[in-house]
């Protein structure tokens, strides 16, 4: 059993701004369309523009 560790980063194939919902879809094994939807629904609200904003800056390329 070798140790598999996941690495956090921002998709170059799957972006549509940044690549922080790409990466965080190829991360949880998910379609990067539902992290999008859920950027948008936070989004209104604000926080969603912050959290993609300090994602974008945070995680790695």
């Amino acid at each position: 059993m070798g140790n598999e560790y996941k690495k956090l980063f921002r998709s170059r194939q799957d972006r549509m701004i940044c690549g922080v919902c790409g990466g965080l879809g190829e991360y949880m094994a998910i379609d990067p369309t539902v992290i999008r939807v859920l950027f948008v629904i936070f989004g209104l609200t604000g926080a969603g523009i912050i959290a993609y904003l300090i994602a974008a800056i945070i995680i790695p390329e």
